[in-house]
């Protein structure tokens, strides 16, 4: 088990072990990274972010940039198509304190899809070739690509999007065993993992269907892969790194947090985010958050009813310290 298991280095950044956290759209704002990290991501990912946004100087994508000393080591994620504008976007997150740069080339958004950025990029091998040469050039950090099974329903594109990935430049790639167009459905294909490592030189990150420690280190063993990529199994639950971390370790696996303590990070976590967006924002946003902590919690659905209306954190601060709750 253990001699599975071990820190990884991508290019000159090591992570002391093999958890990321994935990049998710709307999800991991500053305060959700912290917290990741301190759970036991080794790495943290970013929302991705707009080339052109960056190169427009757009005021919301500027403020997606923010980097809390907590979270070094991080990943921030840029998309586009053009390798120019790609490379200066890749040149602004380095300024921003970036620690890796990450091409996304596996968004399966349509609004994405349309403008030939995203997963659009697997119909296209030289392009993404000649973006992240572009992007390794012009940066110091190392730059690893994130990509899916294929576009379509049975593509299998990954092992020559990973090959062009790698012949530009990127020092790791991501593979996520789902293609576009299954979006989050269905079950994530391993075996494409597993061909992707044989295929390259450089470490690949395996991603989709990971849920807790014993599917980490399954995915370890089947696919050959260097590290796991943790997206929505977080989401409500950064208790899921404890989790793997000690599979990991062979240690015994945590128990499950108590109702009181899931009500205790949900609230530091709301708190967070009104520091860091103000509060109308904050609690809005936090909303979502809430009701993916109170999954699996007895009377859940009251719960999520409730929450879900909250305008204030004082309010929440109430609700939440109520024994009857």
């Amino acid at each position: 088990m253990n001699a599975t298991v071990k820190p990884l280095q991508i290019g000159s950044v090591r992570l002391s072990s093999p958890v990321i956290l994935a990049p998710m759209a709307g999800v991991c704002d500053l305060p959700y990274r912290v917290i990741a990290r301190r759970y036991g991501a080794a790495l943290v990912c970013t929302e991705m972010v707009s080339d052109k946004g960056l190169l427009y100087n757009n005021v919301h994508t500027r403020e997606m940039l923010r980097i809390d000393e907590r979270e070094h080591p991080v990943s921030m994620q840029i998309f586009g198509a053009d390798p120019d504008t790609m490379a200066k976007a890749a040149c602004a997150v380095e300024k921003a304190g970036a620690d890796i740069v990450d091409i996304n080339m596996g968004c399966p958004a349509p609004k994405i899809v349309k403008n030939h950025e995203g997963s659009a990029l697997l119909d296209d091998p030289d392009l993404i070739f000649r973006i992240v040469k572009a992007v390794s050039q012009a940066v110091t950090v190392p730059v690893t690509v994130k990509i899916r099974k294929g576009r379509r329903k049975g593509d299998d594109q990954a092992v020559e999007a990973a090959l062009a990935a790698q012949e530009g430049g990127a020092k790791a790639v991501t593979v996520h065993g789902r293609t576009a167009q299954q979006m989050y459905s269905g079950q994530a294909d391993w075996e494409v993992i597993r061909r992707v490592k044989e295929a390259l030189s450089i470490p690949v990150i395996g991603n989709g269907d990971v849920t807790d420690g014993p599917s980490a280190l399954d995915m370890l063993n089947q696919t050959g892969c260097d590290a796991v990529m943790v997206g929505r199994a977080m989401m409500g639950d950064p208790w899921v790194f404890d989790n793997i971390s000690a599979c990991f370790n062979g240690e015994p696996v945590p128990e499950k947090p108590e109702p009181g303590d899931v009500f205790k990070q949900a609230l530091e976590q709301a708190r967070m985010m009104v520091e860091d967006k103000g509060e109308y924002a904050g609690i809005r946003q936090m909303r979502a958050q809430l009701v993916w902590y109170m999954k699996g919690l007895p009377g859940a659905a009251h719960k999520k009813q409730k929450l879900t209306a909250v305008t204030s954190l004082a309010e929440l601060e109430e609700i939440l310290s109520d024994p009857d709750f």
